[in-house]
């Protein structure tokens, strides 16, 4: 089960006793922040791309959307998600359970600046009804495949 291995991924890492099952769908942004009982923002939504027929992710905070022509100048190529039904075979985990933890190798993770202004946010942990509490540091730490930091998303600033 793809919570399990997530756990046993953060175990590495001191954070397994951090994650957070529900016995409801988690799946969204509104969802999880309702289980959490947060703001949409601090969700850290962990989005799928093909960029230039490779996967890789970006987590974002929840209040955050991809700005267009900053994914195109970082990337080089046009934002375009990866297909639902791809999820599990070309990162690892489902959707609505997509996060930067236990994923295939070689997929690059970057963190979006817009999670630079929290001090806790949450992630999801492998399934659409689970989330891990963590620090922005301790993200940054525990991210598989750590490429660094971008700045693409809109919508978030003041």
């Amino acid at each position: 089960m793809a919570i399990e291995q997530v756990k046993e991924y953060l175990a590495g890492f001191g954070l397994a006793d951090r994650v957070i099952e529900f016995t409801q769908s988690s799946a969204t942004v509104a969802e999880a922040a309702a289980d959490l009982g947060c703001e949409p923002a601090r969700i850290a939504k962990t989005m799928a791309f093909d960029v230039a027929g490779q996967p890789a992710l970006i987590v974002i905070a929840g209040d955050g959307k991809v700005d267009n022509p900053k994914f195109k100048a970082k990337f080089h190529c046009k934002a375009s998600m990866i297909r639902p039904e791809n999820l599990v075979e070309q990162v690892g985990h489902p959707m609505g359970g997509v996060c930067p933890f236990d994923i295939r190798p070689g997929v690059p993770v970057y963190l979006d600046e817009s999670l630079r202004r929290f001090d806790v946010v949450f992630p999801a942990a492998g399934t659409a009804a689970s989330a891990v509490r963590l620090t922005v540091p301790e993200l940054e730490r525990a991210v598989q495949n750590f490429a660094g930091w971008v700045d693409i998303a809109k919508g978030w600033q003041a």
